[in-house]
């Protein structure tokens, strides 16, 4: 019968934690011994090993690290020095009061906009802080992101459990260098604008500059380690927007782009468009276009005829970062560095995801005022809910097809119809008609005669006229 040993254990001693000084101390060695086989009895006759022979290795020797609730901590270290053993130590040590990144559980089936934030807004509001911020991926599920979009869906888990301690292991491992720059940018910007802490290893040493930890462990092999402090600010800029300058582009830059942007891969004749590029990649795009002859919010910060409003008013009509670089402040640099540049002394825009996302006002504009949600249009959604349709998912013309042929006809008309009755306003932009006033009669001739897939893009324009939007402007000094 072969005699096995156990041939691994791992031995601490004097392992301690200081809470009120915030000091961690760890002694931390582990032994080896060699499980006896035929072949491991020749290895050690063959160099002259006792077969039950020992052999013990410190890791940490009497180390004391000073990790306050609120630092950033980056360790670093080849594989197998020793990193994942610290963090281990140090994740049990503050028990309750960390949460493990490994540990966050998913719900696969769901759409990412039922799994997060007790609120619709509150949802809205996390998937955007980590840069999922994109309609369309508010309703996929979980295992259909990216790699990328997983650990961001993760980060915003993080912020949700409300722990004080952040725990990382093989932070960004996986990811490109590129998208591991940015989420490191974005973790400890989350972490110190929320007062958490950070404890994050990895092999990799390239995310120094974008995480900027207030404490850097360097682990060697065997119980070589240096510890180094730095002040705990925070970073403000990603080091990926250094290498990116702003020029003026065209419309195939913007139609590179559009099928990110949640609307249509159209728009209304630009009369300016800028591209943000990293050398030779497009990474975002903005679009002035001409001003709307009426638009909520406008009358309250400036007033004139139609001739002047051409001439002194320019409008956003689009504002477009690639996904991959969402997060890191480019959306309020496309504005801010553009403001000037589009050709008139005041721009203004009318957003929807500014509510949730200020970077309109990060950048210079001031925000004039919000819509409030149209009840008839509310009370119609809440009526083709009771159809089956998803409000959540009803700004999807697929989406809604897939519905509209499930579901009878007349149904979806009598709500439109009663909708129309109720609102001439809403009639106009469901029918997408020129006419200044359609009559009643007019928009149901018209909506009989439309196709399921016609019906569909109706649907849509209703869930879009449902959205509370957010009128700012600026006026040049």
């Amino acid at each position: 019968m072969t005699r096995k040993h156990e041939y691994f254990r791992i031995t601490k001693f004097a392992r301690r934690y200081d809470r009120k000084a915030s000091k961690f101390t760890f002694n931390i060695a582990y032994e080896t011994a060699t499980t006896i086989t035929p072949r491991t009895i020749s290895v050690a006759e063959a160099f002259g090993l006792g077969i039950d022979q020992t052999q013990k290795f410190v890791l940490y020797d009497n180390i004391e690290l000073k990790i306050a609730p609120t630092d950033i901590v980056y360790i670093t270290g080849d594989s197998g020095s020793g990193k994942s053993v610290l963090l281990k130590a140090i994740k049990k040590d503050l028990g309750k009061e960390a949460v493990d990144m490994a540990d966050i559980r998913t719900d696969e089936d769901k759409p990412l906009i039922d799994t997060v934030g007790e609120a619709f807004s509150e949802a809205l509001e996390l998937l955007s802080k980590v840069g999922l911020n994109d309609a369309f991926l508010f309703v996929r599920r979980y295992r259909e992101l990216s790699d990328g979009q997983k650990y961001r869906y993760r980060l915003a888990k993080l912020i949700e459990s409300g722990k004080q301690w952040w725990v990382m292991d093989e932070f960004c491992s996986m990811l490109d260098r590129d998208t591991a720059k940015i989420v490191a940018f974005n973790v400890q910007r989350l972490a110190r604008q929320n007062g958490k802490a950070v404890i994050a290893a990895t092999t990799h040493t390239d995310l120094f500059e974008d995480l900027k930890p207030s404490v850097h462990i360097h682990k060697r092999f065997g119980k070589e380690i240096s510890v180094n402090y730095y002040p705990n600010k925070l970073n403000h800029e990603c080091s990926l927007t250094k290498e990116m300058h702003i020029e003026e582009g065209n419309i195939t830059d913007y139609k590179r782009l559009s099928h990110f942007h949640y609307r249509t891969s159209s728009c209304p004749p630009p009369r300016k468009i800028f591209s943000l590029k990293r050398k030779d990649e497009l990474c975002g795009v903005i679009v002035y276009s001409y001003p709307p002859p009426t638009t909520f919010g406008r009358s309250r910060v400036w007033r004139g005829t139609f001739q002047q409003l051409q001439k002194e008013i320019s409008t956003i009509t689009r504002v477009v970062v690639h996904p991959k670089y969402r997060t890191i402040g480019l959306g309020a640099r496309l504005v801010k560095e553009t403001l000037a540049e589009a050709g008139t002394p005041c721009v203004e825009t009318l957003a929807v995801m500014a509510k949730y996302n200020p970077f309109f006002e990060k950048a210079g504009m001031q925000k004039i005022a919000e819509s409030k949600p149209n009840p008839n249009i509310l009370h119609a959604i809440e009526q083709l809910r009771e159809l089956g349709f998803n409000p959540v998912t009803l700004g999807s013309v697929s989406q809604n097809l897939s519905k509209v042929k499930l579901v009878k006809k007349d149904g979806i008309l009598r709500i439109l119809e009663e909708l129309s009755r109720k609102d001439g306003s809403v009639r106009k932009r469901l029918m997408s008609s020129n006419e200044v006033y359609p009559g009643h009669e007019q928009f149901v001739k018209k909506m009989r005669g439309f196709d399921e897939k016609r019906l569909a893009v109706a649907l849509k324009t209703l869930a879009f006229l449902s959205q509370t939007k957010v009128y700012l402007f600026w006026r040049s000094s």
